[in-house]
């Protein structure tokens, strides 16, 4: 029998929601009954979501996975790690020797999973900290050039080049009242859900990250806006602040260096339109959260009237890695203008979905056939999503297309934050456009005509063109009123509810009723 073992359950939402606290207190109390005190770490996520639960057993001989495991599972299990006993079905192989994990290019989530979230000694050991070192040896020029230099770019939905908000900021005058970090943790869009993934594996690259950012700029405080529904990340986030700073590694001497930067968590209130940036700045400040007119930008003008950062979660938890092992490293990987590593989150109907990582330039037929492994249903694919509820809609002839942000601009698409949801060929794309619609309409925060007016009518439209009233009339008027939204909104909101809108008619016009594109 093995001396020494280590098991790993993830402990994130996702494998929770699947059963693994209730894996977890079986497995200790198996344990037990066998006289053994081995370890279980509650880990992050591998981004596997169909496996979850997905139990890792480390025996000496690297880690070793079984998945989805039950409580009913667990007796073959113990058999094969401990007694040398026969695989059981569940049976995995070598974690990191899956197609999944292998296939992938983890820069930002490399220790996601592998580590125990709330061990600042799993994080130190596995690379935590470097790139925040480094940064206080560093004149804060220096760190905002290495960030230019990486090509790093926001991973939120405009995908602006970080270094240069950054150098706005370090350059802007603040006076006595400072300058502050704020992340955007309101991830809202449906389909994504990296932000969560990361701050429940691996919450110790986001503060690192938004200290580094805070050295850059000379802020010496952060916020992290994080959406309420997201109550694990909560008490992980907390738990880990409390930590890091405990260690020295927030508050008045950041990691020994003799500057200040300290971090707050804020919790929203469950507003689609709080992951604007200026409508979160609003919020923050204790306001209903609604849309600033810009300029004034916020690295001019942002929270609290002072030059302000905002990223989000997965653009600040880049950052360690640019620090750590140079902008030009990090620069290798992906493609044109697109540089780095990109979250990508598979839902929808496929029959693998979770979140991987990969260097920009994968097509999109790529990630449906290699990861995703077709769809759920068993029927084909007809339309894929991309970038949100907001993200248009893209058919098969577009699946070639590479994720890159500029690839997906020419077709009139964005990448956004990466999510991915994909559609069999029993979807009604008509319903889908008055779902886009309907979204804008529910989550509008009211300040500007277009949004607010406009998705109300626009749901009216669809209605009557899914009901054949005065369908060539009602499609004239709805294109014209897509037209208005696109360029008379103040924020993207409004701007890019139309792109879900147009681009069914556009590939599908079969569902409105049209015989071709050009109706």
């Amino acid at each position: 029998m093995v001396e020494a073992i280590r098991f790993y359950i993830p402990g994130d939402a996702a494998a929770v929601a699947l059963g693994a606290d209730e894996l977890a207190a079986e497995l200790n109390s198996q344990l037990a009954q066998r006289g053994l005190h081995s370890e279980v770490v509650r880990n992050g996520t591998r981004g596997m979501i169909w496996l979850e639960p997905l139990l890792e057993v480390d025996w000496g001989q690297g880690r070793h996975a079984y998945g989805p495991v039950d409580s009913a599972a667990l007796a073959e299990i113990l058999e094969h790690c401990l007694d040398n006993g026969p695989p059981p079905t569940v049976y995995l192989g070598e974690t990191e020797a899956l197609p999944w994990l292998r296939a992938q290019q983890r820069l930002t989530f490399a220790r996601t999973g592998l580590i125990d979230p709330l061990s600042l000694k799993d994080y130190l050991a596995h690379e935590g900290f470097i790139g925040l070192q480094k940064a206080t040896a560093m004149e804060p020029q220096a760190i905002v050039e290495s960030v230019v230099e990486s090509g790093l770019r926001g991973r939120g939905g405009a995908a602006f080049p970080t270094g240069i908000k950054w150098q706005t900021v370090l350059d802007a005058s603040a006076g006595q009242a400072g300058k502050y970090i704020v992340c955007n943790a309101d991830e809202g869009d449906s389909g994504t859900f990296a932000d969560r993934i990361l701050m429940e594996g691996d919450p110790f690259s986001l503060i690192e990250g938004m200290a580094i950012a805070g050295l850059a700029v000379g802020a010496d405080t952060g916020y992290i806006y994080l959406r309420s529904e997201y109550p694990h990340a909560a008490q992980t986030l907390k738990r880990a602040i409390g930590l890091a700073r405990e260690a020295g590694y927030l508050g008045d001497s950041v990691a020994g260096s003799g500057k200040t930067f300290d971090l707050k968590l804020r919790i929203g209130a469950g507003a689609y339109i709080c992951g604007e940036e200026t409508s979160l700045l609003d919020s923050l400040e204790g306001k209903r959260g609604m849309i600033r007119a810009k300029p004034p930008l916020p690295a001019i003008e942002g929270l609290f009237g002072q030059p302000t950062v905002v990223n989000n979660v997965i653009t600040l938890a880049s950052v360690p890695v640019i620090l750590a092992k140079g902008a030009e490293y990090y620069k290798n990987f992906g493609t044109g203008r697109s540089r780095g590593t990109i979250p990508v989150q598979l839902a929808g109907n496929v029959l693998r979905g979770g979140l991987l990582e990969l260097a920009f330039g994968m097509s999109i037929r790529e990630l449906l056939d290699t990861f995703a492994g077709g769809t759920a249903s068993g029927r084909p694919a007809r339309a894929m999503q991309i970038g949100g509820p907001l993200g248009a809609y893209l058919p098969p002839t577009q699946w070639d297309t590479p994720l890159d942000y500029e690839a997906l601009a020419e077709r009139g698409a964005m990448l956004g934050h990466g999510g991915v949801v994909v559609f069999d060929d029993s979807v009604d794309m008509a319903e889908q456009a008055e779902f886009a619609m309907q979204f804008c309409a529910v989550e509008s925060c009211g300040k500007c005509t277009p949004c607010r007016i406009g998705s109300v009518r626009g749901v009216e439209t669809l209605q009557k063109i899914r009901r054949d009233e005065n369908r060539a009339e009602n499609l004239l008027l709805l294109n014209e009123l897509c037209e208005t939204m696109r360029d008379a909104s103040l924020c993207a909101m409004g701007g890019l509810t139309p792109f879900p809108v147009t681009s069914a008619i556009q590939h599908f016009p079969e569902d409105f009723g049209v015989e071709d594109n050009n109706a």
